[in-house]
């Protein structure tokens, strides 16, 4: 296996595109029921079209690739949730839409979402970069809650507990409904999460 340093530092067009592939791969593969830790660098090269070899050329193992998968995907979520985070509408159009647009993708990333918080569940690093990718979130919320406390849209209180309470809330109902056979889909999810954060903001439907 090549160390780290053996592999390009610099972005080319050429390594984008073979990063692409195997990170596109690697979910498509996890999309069709592989299990994360019995799924191997081999199967994971063959589906991208480049070799074992090739593979260490670019990541350093699966952990690494599992990593980046998420922060790729986490980026999109955050972007979604920015609607609300740095909104500065109607805040009910605003949690509706941003709570709708994250279950969407959640779900549609459902696959890697389930297999980034089961790993973390034993793998301490990776527990330790799911738990500060998810803060990036608790922090944004924190300050828009803020922000409406500031202009008299919302009672006092800790907004920053209130803000780890909600987000923390969505990973886990997020998580479950792709883990359990709940009897209700995305959208009546969204709703239900829209009402909590704009009665726990709001202190009103």
């Amino acid at each position: 296996m090549s160390d780290a340093a053996d592999r390009p530092a610099s972005t080319t067009p050429k390594r984008e595109a073979v990063q692409s592939a195997v990170l596109t791969a690697t979910e498509e593969l996890l999309t069709e029921g592989a299990r994360f830790a019995d799924l191997n660098i081999e199967r994971i090269a063959t589906r991208a079209g480049i070799s074992r070899t090739a593979f260490y050329f670019y990541f350093k193992d699966k952990r690494e690739l599992l990593v980046k998968l998420t922060e790729d995907v986490t980026v999109e979520l955050y972007q979604q949730a920015d609607m609300w985070f740095s909104g500065e509408g109607d805040p009910r159009d605003e949690v509706r839409d941003a709570l709708r647009a994250v279950t969407d993708l959640y779900t549609a990333h459902g696959a890697l979402m389930r297999v980034i918080v089961e790993v973390s569940t034993y793998e301490e690093e990776v527990a330790a970069f799911w738990r500060g990718l998810v803060d990036r979130f608790v922090v944004a919320a924190a300050e828009r809650i803020r922000t409406e406390q500031r202009a008299g849209n919302a009672p006092g209180g800790d907004a920053g507990a209130l803000a780890f309470a909600l987000v923390w809330m969505c990973e886990r109902t997020l998580y479950q409904q792709m883990v359990q056979e709940v009897p209700f889909d995305s959208a009546d999810l969204a709703s239900t999460l829209e009402a909590i954060f704009m009665r726990g903001i709001y202190a009103r439907d």
